[in-house]
């Protein structure tokens, strides 16, 4: 069994072919989504900005093989994001993703203060 790694990932996209509908409810729900909202979860953290209703982002944490590398968990990200928009009737364009390998990542702790 190779390593696993835990990753969380942005995914970035921009709303495109909302229905009336579909912008209503986004509109109507807008304040669960807002900043408050964002978490890193495996299901994925939906957020946006009601006006203008342009963009939005999705937040999740993919575990996955480390000899996969980052370029996987933005596609399983990315498929996630897909999938969840599309079933909810939300229409987007192109998604894009950032990466962070948090078992990679270097955390630098300050120093306790001296009295």
């Amino acid at each position: 069994m190779s390593e696993r790694h835990t990753y969380r990932v942005i995914v970035r996209g921009a709303w495109d072919g909302l229905t009336d509908e579909a912008r209503a409810r986004l509109l109507a729900e807008a304040a669960d989504h807002g900043m408050g909202s964002m978490r890193f979860t495996e299901e994925g953290s939906l957020s946006y900005e009601p006006s203008p209703l342009k963009h939005f982002s999705m937040r999740y944490v993919v575990v996955s093989d480390a000899a996969d590398g980052e370029e996987m968990a933005a596609a399983i990200a990315e498929d996630r994001a897909a999938t969840t928009l599309e079933g909810l009737g939300y229409g987007h364009g192109a998604l894009r993703s950032s990466v962070t390998d948090l078992d990679t990542m270097k955390i630098n702790f300050k120093p306790a203060s001296r009295r």
